[in-house]
């Protein structure tokens, strides 16, 4: 199974050598979403399920990922209701470190991917959290927010929920409150936001990381 290929956690590293004038359209990104079983990743909420798609030349590619978590505690029952992943479900589920290292893996299928999320700080504390908890750390890739590009085409706008934007920008819905279908409305929003960005004059990786720099923000839960 996915999980017991030897770990590529020791020598895994992002893709921090892209160059920065790549054209946008000739990168590859990965497309994920977390859910957790709350919002205090840093003291007792745990990983509960990793989703992801890869975009390619602004379009959404077939290949996913979704992976549940064993988060070795009682999922609360709002959590359970909201996503719909129940003690049962998780119960041959594999634990954190493992699904964190398929999740690598399928990064690994797309050379050089460069990460996206909406609100994707949150995902990248969370899997932070859990390798540190197994005193693992890694250097993480590019990130790119929905959220800052978002902003930066439509200053107003001030809310959060993907849901919203996703109808406003006119793009797909799907399954919400599950990591996939998060991961899946959040990829079509971003190509969307690619169209407009490269209409808006901005075509390299260095403007996507200019509206979007994940570094400066500094996010505890």
């Amino acid at each position: 199974m996915f999980w017991k290929r030897p770990s590529l956690l020791p020598g895994w590293c992002g893709n921090r050598d892209t160059p920065l004038n790549t054209p946008i359209s000739d990168l590859t990104f990965t497309v994920f979403d977390t859910e957790t079983t709350g919002f205090a990743v840093g003291s007792t909420d745990r990983l509960l399920e990793i989703g992801a798609v890869q975009v390619k030349n602004k379009e959404v590619w077939q290949e996913t990922f979704q992976m549940l978590v064993n988060p070795e505690r009682d999922i609360p029952a709002s959590i359970q209701e909201l996503t719909g992943i129940s003690m049962e479900t998780i119960k041959q589920a594999p634990m954190s470190l493992a699904a964190i290292e398929a999740f690598l893996a399928f990064n690994e299928t797309a050379n050089g991917a460069i990460w996206v999320g909406h609100y994707v700080s949150f995902d990248l504390l969370v899997i932070q959290k859990e390798l540190r908890r197994h005193q693992y750390k890694i250097d993480m890739p590019t990130c790119i927010d929905t959220l800052d590009l978002i902003g930066y085409l439509s200053p107003s706008k001030h809310m959060l929920d993907l849901e919203v934007y996703a109808s406003q920008f006119g793009t797909r819905i799907y399954n919400r409150h599950q990591a996939l279908g998060d991961a899946m409305t959040t990829a079509h929003l971003f190509c969307e936001l690619l169209y407009h960005l490269e209409n808006s004059g901005k075509h390299t990786l260095a403007d996507l990381i200019e509206i979007s720099d994940i570094s400066k923000k500094n996010i505890q839960f």
